[in-house]
């Protein structure tokens, strides 16, 4: 081999290399789902979170093949196999997966040829996976769709202007931009904006007075809840007053709990619905 080709080869195996040890690693920013690990072959190739999205996981009713749509942070992950390890089955890779869920506790929803739904909870997280494994000459790919569920942080509400036109339509509006953990009535941060265009209504409409009404869902006991609500509208009213100059007498607190709900409270969207507070308009006459 002469000289000038034995440079040129030289440099194209130096300019290659550290391809191919980049191509070993994980992508920038990846790394295993909540609650799951991997096959100690593989690495990821490509990944991608998303903050909400959905997804349509296949699953298992009655001996049937279902669509089960959750909601939630997404995560599309491709592993694939380090170059020069055993390549295993498809099989073996999926019963990795099914076995290592179902000793953490958690579910096989369904088992394709090729693919398999898996569910666990961690902590306050319910995860679901996807599996569909590949089967190409250089590979098992394995391409994994995960949901972590969880409710949209809703980042619109209604504001001044729509909360009067619904008042002057149905006498009420409803508002969804309020916030509140699990059980608890104080304010959460996120809250600020959907308040604050209370507070601009009522300073547009100086003779308005409006009950500020707080619903629940039904989940835990009725009573409770009712009580719940009642503290939740309390704890609007007080930031209207002390954040915004609202007179106290203008704003009449109620707790109305899980008795007018306005979905059904047998699944998460409808329950979602019905934890609100609304805005009742106060007529005498």
């Amino acid at each position: 081999m002469k000289l000038r080709e034995k440079i040129v080869l030289t440099a194209i195996c130096v300019v290659t290399l550290p391809a191919v040890v980049i191509a070993q690693s994980d992508a920038a920013g990846a790394q295993d789902p909540p609650g799951m690990t991997r096959m100690s072959s593989y690495y990821i190739e490509d990944y991608e979170e998303l903050a909400f999205d959905s997804y349509a996981f296949p699953v298992t009713i009655n001996n049937q093949k279902e669509a089960k749509t959750v909601e939630g942070k997404r995560i599309n992950i491709r592993y694939n196999l380090k170059d020069n390890v055993a390549t295993p089955s498809e099989l073996q890779v999926a019963r990795n997966y099914q076995n290592a869920v179902r000793a953490a506790g958690g579910q096989v929803m369904y088992q394709g040829e090729d693919s398999t739904t898996l569910r666990i909870v961690r902590g306050s997280n319910e995860i679901w996976a996807s599996l569909v494994v590949g089967n190409i000459p250089s590979g098992v790919p394995i391409f994994m769709t995960v949901i972590v569920k969880q409710a949209m942080t809703q980042e619109v509400t209604m504001d001044a202007a729509a909360m009067a036109s619904s008042l002057s339509e149905t006498g009420e509006a409803a508002i969804y931009g309020i916030y509140f953990d699990t059980g608890k009535s104080e304010l959460k941060p996120e809250s600020d904006a959907a308040v604050s265009e209370i507070a601009k209504l009522l300073n547009s409409k100086p003779d308005l007075k409006v009950f500020i009404v707080g619903h629940t869902d039904m989940v835990g006991d009725p009573t409770a809840n009712v009580k719940l609500s009642q503290a939740r509208a309390q704890s609007v009213i007080s930031a209207l007053v002390t954040k915004h100059g609202i007179a106290p007498t203008r704003v009449t607190p109620f707790g109305a709990g899980p008795y007018a709900p306005v979905a059904s409270n047998r699944t998460d969207e409808g329950r979602a619905k019905n934890r609100r507070v609304e805005l009742v308009e106060m007529v005498t006459k």
